[in-house]
């Protein structure tokens, strides 16, 4: 069953942090929330120690066996791969399909199921607004100086501003939460700090080309 501690990873916490609590409907314009989410797919991989990035490349960190699921199957696509490409070039790819695979992964753990009818069209919507909402508390500890900073929470609030979400944290986080953003990210391993600029580029790059 879903509950309040979530499924413990990146992009499903992203997912629900980009979407409302109730109803299922985005915040952001959905490239920007591929872009994202992809980048919190690579960001998995990552924090698990199976990727790392090479001058702005995409490279597996050591012998890696790829596993079941999303996760894995991403891990068999990039080892799959006998030439090593740019970070950007995985977010654009994957991008296109990440919200998909993502809710679907969030439905399988009980986050999210289908609603809608055959004349509206069918959306993603949470099965319990309470765990949907939960990821953002996560967010609020990672900018609460009173509490220990966890790197799953440094990368969701990275992605979360990443993503053009920086209003939900202004909704409920206090004026003087103790730490920024910036701050949080700052204490992440150099290179989880460049996969989100390279994200926050990719999605300012993806927006400015929307209003042109």
């Amino acid at each position: 069953m879903a509950g309040l501690s979530g499924t413990g990873r990146v992009a499903d916490d992203l997912y629900l942090v980009a979407h409302h609590e109730i109803t299922g409907k985005p915040y952001v314009q959905p490239r920007a929330l591929g872009l994202g989410l992809a980048g919190g797919l690579l960001s998995e991989l990552m924090l698990a120690g199976h990727i790392s990035l090479w001058h702005e490349e995409v490279v597996l960190a050591g012998h890696t066996v790829p596993g079941e699921g999303l996760t894995g199957r991403l891990l068999g696509l990039l080892a799959s791969e006998h030439e090593h490409h740019p970070v950007r070039d995985w977010l654009l790819f994957l991008g296109r399909t990440a919200a998909e695979d993502v809710a679907r992964r969030l439905e399988g753990a009980g986050y999210l199921t289908r609603a809608g009818g055959r004349w509206r069209g069918r959306r993603w919507v949470p099965v319990d607004g309470d765990s949907a909402f939960s990821p953002l508390l996560r967010v609020r500890a990672a900018l609460d100086c009173s509490q220990p900073l966890t790197a799953h929470n440094a990368v969701l609030a990275g992605l979360v501003s990443a993503c053009g979400l920086g209003f939900r944290l202004a909704q409920y986080t206090p004026a003087r939460a103790g730490r920024s953003t910036g701050q949080a990210v700052a204490q992440l391993d150099p290179v989880l700090r460049e996969l989100i600029a390279q994200i926050q580029a990719a999605v300012d790059a993806a927006l400015l080309a929307h209003r042109v």
